[in-house]
């Protein structure tokens, strides 16, 4: 067991001026100047599977483009720590259900084992940091064992993408002790800082998307239609897309009762759902089960995941042939997958929970709902008037645009190391 260097292609900042504009990427230039050769180490749990490591993929070479030495480290967790965590996460946000198989006190010993031994490969492989960043519960006692090593000079800080406005009692206890260490803590919407954070910088990040990613980057819709026919979608017929972890948060079995009222009005609809298998989530495969078992054998339900082979320039392909995106969660840090859509200049109905409204500005570049029947009728609305599609959409692009994409996420950084430095 050993920390893992994660592997990134390389990126300039200057490709971005396109969709970003001039003066993003000189403020970044110039943000950037006071920190050439300054040493950054982001810490998160996985290389692959959901939005923090999309957008490591992109934040650490841009890091490097404007002169940082940037690194990011991958844990290699056990079945026992992952199980943990993901029970963890699901507490943390609210739910008292729990992964069968462990209990907490061996859950507990391997989740602190494993951070110990993370420290201990982390101190021996990478040397010194200026910043260490990380990314959510199941690093976050990494400074308790690593601290010490790394040195004073050292700024510590622990980016929470998750919703921690209703944790379970006693969850927020847990980690509270390890994170109330950090000398910065990120949260994405101020509802979910927690009270007793002892950390001098509390700061409010929204996370990005890279508009320059094969996710999306922009994709002939020729192409887009020969891409889902090959999944055994009809390109013809209207359709509906969710894009998302198969995990209970996430609703796909709600998403499918809506379809099937919204079929009730719109006969040939069709719905897709395309999700990816996480490293980090033991759940993944049991819930995409359960969503199968929901479908029921209908036809015109598509259930997609990486293991079908679905990369990101296929689900590029969804989002940009939908003529609806559907983002139905029960509660959601942010959900890049809003503002990927929005970026595509698709319409999206949306759960008006967690990170989703920071996005979506209802009636205006989206519409935000709180059931399936909602969510079905804000659908049928727009299958229904193509013009309201597009003014969604042109208004839902130029709303990402100004506040989504991945420049601003770096310039947030840049600005948050300057204020940890004095």
């Amino acid at each position: 067991m050993m920390a893992r260097l994660a592997t990134t292609v390389t990126k300039s900042i200057e490709d971005y001026r396109g969709p970003a504009g001039d003066d993003a990427v000189d403020e970044i230039r110039r943000l950037a100047e006071p920190f050439a050769g300054a040493r950054v180490l982001h810490v998160n749990s996985t290389v692959y599977g959901g939005g923090v490591a999309e957008i490591l993929s992109t934040l650490v070479p841009l890091m490097r483009d404007v002169g940082l030495k940037a690194d990011w480290s991958t844990m290699d967790g056990t079945p026992e720590f992952f199980a943990f965590t993901k029970n963890l996460h699901n507490a943390l946000q609210g739910s008292e259900a729990a992964l069968p198989g462990i209990s907490v006190s061996t859950g507990i010993s391997a989740y602190i084992e494993l951070n110990a031994a993370e420290a201990e490969q982390i101190s021996c492989a990478c040397g010194e940091y200026d910043f260490v960043v990380v990314h959510d519960p199941q690093p976050a006692p990494l400074i308790q064992y690593l601290r010490h090593r790394l040195g004073e000079k050292t700024k510590w800080i622990w980016r929470c993408h998750i919703d921690l406005s209703s944790p379970v009692p006693g969850s927020w206890n847990l980690i509270m002790p390890f994170v109330e260490q950090y000398d910065a803590s990120i949260f994405t919407a101020a509802a979910y800082v927690k009270e007793g954070i002892g950390s001098e910088h509390v700061v409010i990040i929204p996370p990005s998307i890279d508009p320059l990613s094969p996710k999306n980057v922009e994709i002939p819709a020729v192409a887009c239609k020969h891409i889902i026919a090959g999944y055994g979608v009809d390109p013809n017929r209207p359709l509906l897309v969710q894009i998302s972890r198969f995990d209970p948060w996430k609703d796909p079995l709600g998403v499918i009762d809506s379809y099937r009222l919204v079929r009730k009005e719109v006969p040939e609809v069709q719905l897709a759902l395309v999700g990816s298998m996480a490293a980090d989530d033991p759940e993944g495969v049991e819930y995409y089960c359960k969503t199968l078992e929901h479908a029921a054998g209908d036809r015109d339900v598509h259930i997609l995941s990486n293991l079908h082979g679905v990369g990101n320039a296929d689900v590029n392909a969804f989002q940009t042939a939908a003529d609806v995106v559907i983002q139905k969660s029960v509660r959601e840090g942010f959900g890049l997958t809003v503002s990927e859509s929005l970026w595509k200049a698709k319409p999206v109905v949306a759960s008006n929970v967690g990170g989703i409204p920071i996005q979506i500005q209802d009636g205006r570049s989206g519409f935000l709902v709180s059931s399936v029947q909602e969510c079905a009728e804000k659908a049928l609305m727009l299958l229904g008037d193509m013009d309201l599609r597009r003014q969604i959409g042109v208004s839902g692009r130029e709303h990402v645009r100004r506040n989504f994409l991945s420049t601003r996420h770096l310039a947030d950084y840049l600005r948050l190391f300057a204020g940890l430095r004095g």
